[in-house]
């Protein structure tokens, strides 16, 4: 079996750290591997398929499109994460679809070796809790930002989120590549000229800076501030 599709590509998923390389083995053994190009559809919401999904290396979307073609996005997935648990534990149809945003190796296990795993290893169990929890609390969070936040706001609490998960040093932040203007409309629910439009404020600002491929966040400090400011926090 190639390097990238066994128990050597599986210790890089954060879910399945620790395990011993017995059952790193077992588990590569009982995946369906598959190498995919930028741009291909994995999975489709509603559609009834219980696998889970580890993302050995390229980028992936988590998203849905609506009948008249609108596009919603939740959130993209690097290398090492996993993904499809909430499918693989109630047994329901997916709930959004996922695209390739990059070149991808992927490695899907059936349900029932998923749940055999979460029985017989209590720690992989606490990940999967723990990552629910965490996609709960986002999904509150998100759902009151749509609710509560003008675009505007809504712009700030998106480059906050980005810039955090990038990682902030020295009170600034680089995301690279660079979120599109389309992109960041499709994770905030609205359109790409109010985004365009947003951003070019904070630029004028001084808030934010492109340098070449990457958007620079210079303070994120202040930034914090104003999503605090329209949350009440």
């Amino acid at each position: 079996m190639p390097p990238d599709r066994s128990s050597l590509a599986l210790q890089h998923i954060a879910l399945l750290g620790g395990l011993s390389r017995e059952r790193l083995d077992q588990l590569a053994q009982r995946c369906l591997w598959q190498t995919l190009p930028a741009g291909r559809p994995l999975l489709l919401r509603s559609e009834r398929k219980s696998d889970v999904f580890f993302l050995v290396s390229g980028r992936l979307r988590v998203t849905i499109y609506a009948a008249n073609g609108r596009q919603v996005t939740f959130r993209d997935s690097l290398e090492g994460e996993h993904f499809g648990e909430i499918a693989a534990i109630d047994g329901q149809p997916r709930s959004a679809d996922v695209v390739t945003l990059a070149p991808s190796v992927v490695a899907s296990l059936d349900r029932a070796a998923f749940l055999g795993l979460l029985r017989d290893e209590p720690m992989v169990a606490e990940r999967v809790m723990r990552s629910l929890a965490a996609l709960v609390r986002q999904l509150s969070e998100r759902v009151i930002d749509l609710s509560t936040l003008g675009v505007q706001n809504r712009v700030h609490a998106e480059l906050l989120r980005l810039a955090q998960a990038a990682g902030i040093a020295g009170n600034r932040a680089r995301l690279e590549p660079a979120p599109t203007h389309a992109e960041l409309a499709n994770q905030i629910s609205t359109n790409r000229e109010q985004v365009t439009r947003e951003l070019n404020a904070l630029r004028r600002e001084g808030l934010l800076a492109k340098d070449g491929r990457a958007l620079v966040l210079t303070d994120a400090q202040r930034l914090v501030r104003m999503v605090e400011e329209v949350r009440g926090a």
